[in-house]
């Protein structure tokens, strides 16, 4: 894998002392007296042990009984880059597993608070009605802003011919009035977004529920035993 050629040797040295450490571990807490380990190392040596041989990690190693029997065999200790590998899935596999708890959770939330298309359709209409309410009163603002503007061009009107002449309260105003409306026209347009935000919200947990009640509606009631 790319990561793994990016290991520095001293890195690389110590998952593998990691996994050497965790390999013996595992092996001899199994060990006893009653096993024989027997493996051919790397230089061609027949070796035979009563606990895992280390010469071996990187090899096959057979165990067998005092009576000569195999048992089974030990495959090689994995390399610092197999065991990385291992953990990796293992964490992906936690996070799936923690993934799919959370939606369980979200589901049940989810039932208890819309239990059947009344409910949620209402609270729908509820924070819609909310967000067209605010929008209404930034509307108004803007209306009785443009008015301002228009009563100021009025006055502008009058130092048309000299520009100079024109009242820095005037000029002031007029910035002033400018700066809020363009700030809200951007308003109106954020709650815009917003009135779309809540309906793909509710149109997404819509979906959702609709498999939910379904699910319920079709699951077998519990038997008065059962309840009992």
């Amino acid at each position: 894998m790319e990561w793994s050629r990016k290991l520095t040797r001293q890195q690389k040295s110590i998952l593998r002392a990691a996994a050497l450490a965790a390999w013996l571990a595992a092996l001899c807490g199994q060990a006893g007296a009653d096993r024989i380990y027997t493996c051919t190392d790397a230089r061609g040596r027949r070796l035979t042990a009563d606990r895992p041989i280390i010469e071996c990690i990187d090899r096959e190693q057979t165990e067998f009984s005092p009576g000569g029997l195999a048992r089974r065999k030990i495959l090689p200790a994995p390399t610092a880059s197999e065991r990385a590998v291992e953990e990796e899935k293992t964490r992906l596999r936690e996070e799936e597993a923690n993934r799919l708890a959370e939606e369980k959770r979200r589901d049940k939330a989810l039932m208890i608070r819309y239990p059947n298309l009344a409910i949620h359709d209402k609270e729908r209409e509820a924070v819609l009605a909310r967000v067209d309410a605010v929008t209404a009163a930034a509307h108004r603002r803007v209306e009785a802003l443009l008015a301002q503007r228009k009563s100021l061009e009025g006055e502008l009107e009058f130092y048309r011919a000299d520009p100079a002449r024109t009242p820095q309260r005037l000029k002031r105003q007029v910035d002033e009035t400018e700066a809020q409306l363009a700030a809200q026209k951007r308003f109106v347009a954020e709650q815009d977004m917003e009135k779309a935000r809540v309906n793909a919200r509710f149109g997404d947990e819509l979906s959702r529920l609709k498999l939910l009640w379904a699910q319920q509606s079709s699951s077998p009631p519990a038997s008065s035993s059962a309840a009992r």
